[in-house]
């Protein structure tokens, strides 16, 4: 489904009430195409559909040579609650045509193969992905933004928050060493990194801003303003100059060592995953989404 959102960057009257089939919206402001998450019943919990959705958006965008910016949001009171680990649409299971083609299938793999060549496409694979595409993207955050919802956000070369996000990362309660797309060390700071995952706590979006994780924090109420007047101010520049500014900061970052060290936590994350199949209830150490809210207090 696609959009013109009114001038204030909100959608118009008439598509108040999103249609949920469509998991992931495309709409265009002016020069800006804004990809939506739209599973609002739950949180914008990320299944398969919603990433390969997002891919899809992603590369329209990219291909589309009136749009100089890429803005990513969520629709309803939440961003993003993670990947969908209880949901009635969760889809493991399932294949997808759109893949970053990096692995074979996952479907009727077993065991590990199973759980590293669905990861490694649509976790790890997709993110990357993202975070390379030439045109400048900006994560647009409101309330809860959580584990898968952090790697969405990450992979945005800027993050706009409103007052009342925050943000978490507590998959250390299911025993692996936080999420697929590994950024902690890079985006926090290696010792805060280290709290995040140890503790599980939610970070606020003021603090998440001295950290310097989030490019600005406001209002609930001026979140579509200021993000879009950002991202106008961008669009106003040189396109090839964002792209070629853009894969300098990325190339510094991975000599700095980002993209190696991802390789080797995504090990980590999968031993993990098969410690907790050879001596539990699953992958995911009995936790769905239920017991990690609970869990989380």
């Amino acid at each position: 489904m696609t959009t013109e959102p009114a001038e204030n960057g909100s959608v118009p009257a008439d598509k108040a009430v999103p249609d949920e089939n469509d998991v992931v919206r495309y709409d265009v402001r002016d020069r800006t195409a804004v990809i939506t998450l739209n599973r609002p019943r739950y949180r914008n919990a990320q299944n398969s559909a919603v990433t390969y959705a997002l891919d899809a958006a992603f590369q329209r965008a990219v291909n589309d040579d009136e749009i100089a910016v890429i803005v990513l949001g969520g629709e309803g009171e939440h961003f993003c609650a993670g990947h969908d680990i209880g949901t009635p649409g969760r889809d493991i299971t399932k294949s997808f045509d759109r893949k970053a083609v990096i692995w074979w299938d996952h479907v009727n793999k077993q065991g590990a193969d199973n759980r590293y060549a669905r990861e490694m496409e649509v976790y790890l694979g997709m993110c990357r992905r993202w975070r390379d595409l030439p045109k400048p993207t900006i994560a647009m955050v409101q309330g809860a933004c959580i584990a898968g919802g952090l790697m969405l956000a990450w992979v945005c070369d800027l993050i706009v928050a409103s007052d009342d996000a925050f943000f978490a990362d507590p998959v250390v309660r299911m025993g692996i060493p936080g999420v697929e797309y590994f950024a902690h060390p890079w985006v926090l700071g290696p010792r805060f990194a280290k709290e995040m995952l140890f503790t599980g706590d939610r970070i606020s979006a003021t603090r998440a801003y001295e950290l310097g994780m989030v490019s600005r924090v406001v209002p609930r109420a001026e979140l579509a303003a200021a993000t879009f007047d950002l991202a106008d101010k961008i669009a106003a520049m040189p396109q090839f100059g964002l792209a070629l500014a853009k894969r300098a900061v990325n190339q510094c970052e991975d000599q700095m060592g980002m993209r190696n060290g991802m390789d080797s936590v995504f090990g980590l994350h999968h031993v993990a995953h098969a410690h907790n199949a050879e001596t539990g209830a699953d992958s995911l150490a009995g936790m769905d989404a239920r017991s990690m809210k609970k869990a989380s207090g």
